[in-house]
């Protein structure tokens, strides 16, 4: 598109490696004295990288740089979802280069949202809930000072994904619900079994959570990705998280997946433990107290199993599903 050595300027929106990564031989082919333009942070965290090798610049709110034709402003956007992340604006096109925020984890020859249409949202939601949930109160607040600086973008460019052209004020709206993260009357069994009696006790509750016309989703840790539970559980109201006791402790997926989740840390949120055991029975002690450490509401001490769940175990898993399902009846959509 252009011979390198005519680029002039260099914006840095973003230091993590796969951002800022290429810059030594992006700079080697351009010219090591041309300006990078980044924020203050990020002027940190790129000496921090690469030493003193580039001609860094760090800009704020106040800094306005003309191009040319063009003129670019720019906006501190910490934690969202490191610390050097910044927006640049194009003034007189409305164009928002966004960093991380408003992306997806998709690749496919379409390069707009009109391209793929509603289709790109469930790839935008999982997006937000594996990569910028943690961050959700500076997202919100994020949010508002964009409407308050009066930014009104006409395209959107995330450096993840498509770009949004057709309603970039969908994702921004999407941004803001998610934000908030209001519950659902939607519950989320996430469990991995050893010998099949966690499984019969998810199975059960799934059942009474059904009963309850409670939205339900059923993982079992072995054969789906910890971020599609997470995406799950993003916009659900309660969670319950099943294993069995493996030497003392948890099955090693389901410690996995809570040490995951705990660092993405979900809100408001009803939770619950269940497992079955062999000799002892530590894993709904465990559970438990990783879910208080995540600051859910526990709507059970936890159900824990003898060996195999017999009828009266299923009943008492059956009716976990309806106590659940009973809290979540006042949430709505």
């Amino acid at each position: 598109l252009v011979d390198p050595k005519k680029i002039e300027y260099v914006i840095s929106n973003h230091t993590e490696m796969d951002h800022s990564g290429g810059l030594p031989i992006l700079m080697h082919l351009i010219g090591q004295d041309k300006p990078v333009y980044c924020s203050k942070m990020g002027y940190r965290n790129l000496t921090g990288h690469f030493g003193d090798k580039f001609n860094l610049q760090a800009v704020d709110k106040d800094t306005e740089l003309n191009i040319g034709s063009r003129t670019l402003s720019f906006l501190e956007t910490r934690m969202a979802h490191w610390p050097d992340s910044m927006f640049t604006i194009v003034n007189e096109d409305d164009i928002l280069f966004s960093s991380d925020a408003f992306g997806q984890h998709y690749a496919g020859w379409e390069r707009f949202d009109d391209q793929v249409g509603d289709a790109i949202m469930p790839h935008a939601l999982k997006y937000y809930a594996n990569i910028l949930l943690p961050y959700s109160p500076r997202i919100a607040k994020l949010i508002v000072q964009v409407a308050e600086a009066g930014l009104n973008p006409k395209i959107i460019c995330p450096d993840h994904g498509v770009l949004w052209r057709e309603n970039p004020s969908k994702i921004i709206e999407a941004y803001s619900r998610w934000a908030a993260q209001k519950p659902s009357k939607k519950a989320v069994v996430v469990y991995d079994t050893m010998w099949e009696s966690t499984r019969k006790m998810a199975e059960a509750i799934v059942d009474g959570l059904i009963e309850e016309n409670v939205e339900t989703q059923c993982m079992r840790l072995r054969t789906i990705h910890r971020s599609d539970a997470i995406t799950e559980i993003m916009e659900a109201g309660a969670v319950l998280i099943g294993s069995p006791t493996l030497n003392n402790g948890l099955f090693p997926t389901v410690s996995d997946f809570l040490c995951y989740m705990k660092g993405l840390r979900p809100r408001n949120k009803l939770a619950a433990a269940f497992g079955s055991y062999g000799w002892t029975g530590e894993s709904i002690k465990l559970i438990t107290a990783e879910l208080e450490a995540m600051k859910l509401e526990l709507i059970d001490p936890g159900l824990s199993i003898h060996w195999v769940p017999d009828d009266n175990g299923l009943k008492k898993c059956f009716e976990l599903g309806r106590k659940v399902g009973r809290a979540l009846a006042g949430i709505e959509r």
